[in-house]
C-alpha cells in the first residue's frame, strides 16, 4: 500500500530582525534533511526552517574585512549625507537663510535606479561561469509579492523623510533601530504568531528608551533650526514608516521562504527597479496630483510647489548645483551598501550581520552627534543605552540560538553517518 504524503507542519519562525534568507532552508536542504531522517529511522536532525548556514570555508579573513568595511563606510557615509540633505540650508548667506532639499520621492527614485543597476551587475558577476544569469522575475507567481515589496518600500521613505521635518536625526536613528516592533506587531496581529518572553522584554526596553530620549529632548541648538518641534506628529509619521518597513521585511521573508530559488541579488534588482517605476510614475503625475483634493490635503503644493516634485527638485538643483554631489553620493552609497549586505549574507551566515548591524547603528548615532553638533542630556544617553542594550540582548540571544542549532545539526549528521 502506498504511503500517504504527510502535510507539512506549521513551523515557528525566528522573530529576530537579523534573520535573513541565508538562515532559511532551501528545497534541496529540505530534501536532504528528509533523506537523512528516513535513512536513520531514529535520529532526526532539527526540523526548524531557521537553521543558520555555517560560514563558508572558502571565505577568508580578507573577504570578511572587505565586507564589514564596505558596510560601515557606505552606510555611515549614506547616513551622513541623509542628515546633511535634510538639515542643510543650501544657498545660505548673510542676506538669505537659503532653502532645504524637500524632495524625498525624487531622492528615492535616484537611489532606486542606482541600486537596480547595481543589483543587475551583482547578479551577473555572482553567477557561476557556464550558468545562465537568473531572471529578475522568474515566474508570474513571484510578481505580486515583489510589487507589494516595491510599493511598501516606495511608501515608507516619504513618511520617514517627512518625520525628519519634526524630529531630530538622532531620534530618527533610535526609532529606526526598532524594526523588531513593527515586525512583531504584524506577525502577532496578522499571522497569530507567539514569541518568547524575552522578545516582549526587549520591545519594552527599546520602547522605553525611545520614550525617555524623546521626552528629554533638550537640544537647544537645533530645536529651532533643524525641525518644527512637532514631535508627536513626527513620531506618528515615523511610526507609519516603520509599519511599512515591517510589511516590506515580512513580505521579503515570505518570498525567500516559499518561492525558492530566489537570490538576494535578484531581490535587490527587482525591488529597486519596480520601486523606480512606482516612484517615477508619481513624479510624472505630481503636477496633476498637486491640484487634486488629495494633493491639497497632503499639502503637496507647499512642500514641492505647484509644478510638482520632479520639476521642483530639478529647479532646486539648478539653483544649487552643489546639492547634486550630496544627492548622487547618497544614491551611490545606498547602492554599494546594499551590495555589501547581500554579499555578506550570501558568503557568511547572518550571525555575522548581527554585530555589524548593531554597531553600525551606534556609530551612525555617534557620527551624527560629532558631525552636526548635537548635545545629549544624561537622560537621553540613558534612553540610548536602553535602546541599544535591548537590541544587543536580542541579538546576543539570537546568535546563541543559531549557533546551538548549527551544533545540533552537525551532531545529528555525525550520528547518522556513524549509524550508516
Amino acid at each position: 500500500m502506498a504511503r500517504a504524503k504527510q502535510p507539512t507542519p506549521v513551523r515557528r519562525e525566528l522573530s529576530s530582525e537579523y534573520v535573513s534568507k541565508a538562515d532559511r532552508k532551501s528545497p534541496s536542504e529540505e530534501q536532504e534533511a528528509a533523506a537523512v531522517s528516513g535513512a536513520s529511522g531514529s535520529v532526526k536532525p532539527p526540523s526548524s526552517s531557521s537553521l543558520a548556514v555555517p560560514m563558508k570555508k572558502e571565505a577568508g579573513v580578507v573577504t570578511l574585512l572587505i565586507d564589514v568595511a564596505g558596510i560601515y563606510i557606505s552606510f555611515l557615509t549614506w547616513a551622513y549625507l541623509q542628515e546633511k540633505l535634510t538639515t542643510t540650508n543650501y544657498g545660505a548667506s548673510p542676506v538669505s537663510k537659503g532653502e532645504r532639499f524637500k524632495f524625498p520621492v525624487f531622492l528615492l527614485t535616484i537611489q532606486s535606479l542606482f541600486a537596480a543597476l547595481g543589483g543587475k551587475l551583482f547578479t551577473v558577476l555572482s553567477t557561476p561561469k557556464g550558468q545562465p544569469v537568473p531572471a529578475m522575475i522568474p515566474s508570474r507567481a513571484i510578481l505580486p509579492p515583489l510589487l507589494l515589496v516595491a510599493f511598501t518600500n516606495a511608501l515608507a521613505a516619504p513618511f520617514g523623510y517627512a518625520a525628519l521635518g519634526h524630529i531630530d536625526y538622532i531620534t530618527y536613528i533610535l526609532a529606526k533601530s526598532c524594526k523588531l516592533l513593527p515586525v512583531m506587531f504584524l506577525h502577532i496581529t496578522l499571522f497569530r504568531k507567539r514569541y518568547p518572553l524575552y522578545k516582549y522584554l526587549v520591545v519594552a526596553a527599546v520602547t522605553a528608551g525611545v520614550a525617555v530620549f524623546t521626552l528629554h529632548s533638550g537640544s537647544k541648538k537645533h530645536k529651532a533650526t533643524s525641525h518644527s518641534g512637532q514631535t508627536s506628529w513626527g513620531l506618528l509619521l515615523l511610526g507609519i514608516n516603520l509599519l511599512f518597513d515591517g510589511l516590506t521585511n515580512s513580505t521579503q521573508d515570505y518570498i525567500f521562504q516559499t518561492l525558492q530559488p530566489y537570490t538576494g541579488p535578484q531581490m535587490m534588482m527587482a525591488n529597486n527597479l519596480l520601486s523606480s517605476i512606482i516612484t517615477g510614475a508619481y513624479l510624472v503625475l505630481s503636477p496633476w496630483l498637486v491640484k487634486t483634493g488629495l494633493g491639497e490635503w497632503f499639502g503637496m503644493a507647499q512642500a514641492t510647489g505647484q509644478e510638482g516634485e520632479l520639476a521642483g527638485a530639478l529647479a532646486f538643483l539648478a539653483r544649487h548645483p552643489e546639492a547634486w554631489r550630496d544627492v548622487l553620493g547618497f544614491a551611490l552609497c545606498g547602492c554599494i551598501g546594499q551590495v555589501f549586505i547581500f554579499h555578506t549574507l550570501s558568503t557568511f551566515s547572518s550571525v555575522l550581520l548581527v554585530t555589524v548591524t548593531v554597531t553600525r547603528k551606534m556609530f551612525t548615532m555617534i557620527l551624527s552627534v560629532v558631525a552636526f553638533g548635537h548635545r545629549l542630556s544624561r537622560m537621553q544617553w540613558l534612553g540610548v543605552g536602553l535602546v541599544f542594550g535591548g537590541i544587543g540582548v536580542e541579538a546576543g540571544i539570537a546568535r546563541r540560538e543559531k549557533l546551538a542549532k548549527e551544533e545540533a545539526k552537525r551532531k545529528a549528521k555525525a550520528a547518522v553517518g556513524k549509524a550508516q
